[in-house]
């Protein structure tokens, strides 16, 4: 058949280039296909918990940060030694927190696109609710009843350092199985009048013991605040500036929170400072290092957080007086995520 007067036949090796772009493309396909198959394969596929692995205290958990899976670790709370023995054996999480019988581990998983889960797991870290995340995870915190559970995910960025960044924060309540999925909704008050801006982000949230208050950091126009939240009232308020990842003392009468000051570490210009709720009078920790970090309080008096080491391959976990006295210490050698279980 001769080709339509208007059809030009086609020009010479295009029937070549087509081939060998068809070819390329099918090619491409088996790649992406099989990186995502072989990264299963790989064992980047998080690891559940061992058998005899559960929570129980007195003890500290931690995420591992010498493997790169990241598996939860334990040991005695009582242990001081950095390099002591661990027991190893826990879920793969990119951050982990547990009390009162419930753990939150986020978990990212390999793919194209890479996918983000909240798995909330029992004592005896058996998973009982996934949920999908769009996202970089980033905070996970339980509150001490094992009750309420909240997460925060970067949809933007990676960093609080600059100011190209958004985040999504959720709220899951285990005993009515409702789950706030992004809380940029909550009516909030600053300076006494509702606030309201397109650029509004939460983060860092830490629960009071009645599983109704709540704090957490909120953003807008390049100003950081702490917010006291009221789960029934379904309401926040901002109490102070340059308040950013809040940590609930375990009397409830103290806030460990990270303040942006000048000068020092670009990275991370961050000092950790301690915020009493009653006379809302703060001071600075003896650690001077920039921490990007939500604390954890190991007791009353001490508070844990996590910094890089100094060859730059993974973080190690400090501790210091939460008085401001004293001097930082190291606690646990390759780990993260700090979580007393008592």
């Amino acid at each position: 058949m001769k080709p339509h007067p208007s059809t030009p036949p086609p020009p010479p090796g295009s029937r070549r280039r087509i081939g060998a772009l068809v070819l390329a493309t099918v090619v491409l396909a088996g790649v992406a296909v099989g990186y995502t198959v072989s990264a299963s394969g790989r064992g980047d596929r998080p690891a559940a918990a061992e058998e005899s692995f559960e929570l129980a205290g007195p003890r500290l958990y931690f995420r591992s940060t010498r493997e790169e899976n990241g598996r939860i670790a334990h040991r005695p709370a009582a242990e001081q030694a950095p390099e002591a023995p661990r027991t190893t054996g826990g879920p793969s999480c990119d951050r982990f927190h547990a009390a009162g019988g419930t753990a939150l581990c986020l978990q990212r998983r390999p793919g194209v696109p890479p996918r983000a889960y909240a798995v909330v797991l029992d004592r005896r870290l058996r998973e009982t609710r996934r949920i999908a995340l769009p996202g970089i995870p980033d905070r996970a915190r339980v509150s001490a009843s094992g009750r309420m559970l909240s997460w925060t995910m970067f949809a933007v960025g990676d960093s609080y350092a600059g100011s190209s960044f958004s985040t999504r924060t959720s709220i899951l309540d285990l005993r009515t199985d409702y789950l706030i999925k992004n809380m940029e909704q909550i009516p909030l008050t600053i300076d006494g009048r509702r606030y309201h801006a397109p650029d509004v982000n939460y983060w860092g949230v830490t629960f009071a013991r009645d599983d109704n208050r709540f704090y957490a950091t909120v953003s807008s126009k390049g100003r950081t605040h702490l917010v006291e939240g009221d789960m029934r009232a379904w309401s926040a308020r901002a109490l102070r500036e340059n308040v950013e990842c809040p940590s609930l003392s375990p009397d409830n009468g103290r806030i460990a929170f990270k303040k942006k000051i000048g000068g020092g570490d670009r990275a991370r210009p961050w000092r950790l400072y301690v915020l009493d709720l009653k006379t809302m009078r703060e001071h600075p920790l003896a650690e001077t290092r920039g921490v990007d970090d939500q604390a954890a309080w190991l007791d009353d008096d001490t508070i844990a957080y996590a910094l890089p080491r100094e060859d730059g391959r993974g973080t190690d976990i400090w501790t210091v007086p939460a008085d401001g006295t004293g001097r930082p210490r190291l606690h646990v050698a390759w780990a993260s995520s700090p979580t007393p279980v008592r």
